[in-house]
């Protein structure tokens, strides 16, 4: 659960992400473990900016930077038209943002728009490292349960877990098609019929493809 919060000292604003640790589990969640770490090493304009860890035996807290919003609810406030000047850059930005995660040897396997927030003079920062994990040349199998339904990519979808750099840069498109057009370029209820909807789109590949 993420909560507005105010510093009464300094009266600064941050976001904080609880995480309630159960009892009967065995320290603390890998997913929290992999995404303080990975945010620790990060320090672009474009990424959330981890503030700090604070770890009880139940629970452990992640303090944020705050900003206004995200692309989605800015897409809902404007009922989802956004201006071409907006478009590029945002889009610019989660480029900026993508490269630099992977030129860090990351990937982040959940970019939609609720991950993407936007500050009130249109910074975007990527955020939700859960599913993020480092990846290097000797080792390409991870798992294929990743990224929302609507922004993964179809090899993926019908269970390759060999991939690299390409399965974020499938996502940045599906969001800069959504940006455009104002809604999911692809929406399906299921793998299956993600799948179909893709194809519906791409075309069904040849065995030359």
């Amino acid at each position: 659960v993420v909560y507005k919060v105010k510093d009464i000292k300094s009266n600064k604003l941050f976001a904080i992400k609880k995480i309630r640790l159960q009892v009967d589990e065995e320290g603390t969640p890998s997913t929290a473990i992999r995404e303080i770490s990975l945010l620790m090493e990060l320090n672009h304009v474009n990424i959330v900016k981890l503030v700090d860890v604070i770890h009880t035996n139940t629970k452990l807290t992640l303090v944020f930077e705050y900003l206004d919003t995200d692309l989605k609810k800015l897409m809902t406030l404007k009922e989802n038209v956004l201006d071409e000047n907006t478009i590029k850059s945002f889009l610019y930005q989660l480029l900026r943002g993508v490269h630099y995660i992977h030129k860090k040897k990351i990937l982040h396997r959940d970019l939609k728009p609720q991950n993407l927030l936007i500050s009130e003079d249109n910074v975007l920062k990527i955020a939700d490292f859960g599913l993020a994990r480092s990846f290097s040349v000797s080792s390409k199998n991870y798992t294929h349960e990743v990224i929302t339904l609507w922004y993964r990519p179809p090899d993926v979808l019908i269970g390759c877990k060999n991939y690299d750099i390409n399965i974020d840069m499938w996502s940045i498109g599906c969001i800069f098609v959504e940006m455009l057009l104002g809604y999911p370029v692809f929406s399906g209820s299921s793998e299956a019929e993600q799948v179909i909807e893709i194809l519906k789109v791409i075309g069904i590949p040849s065995y030359d493809d």
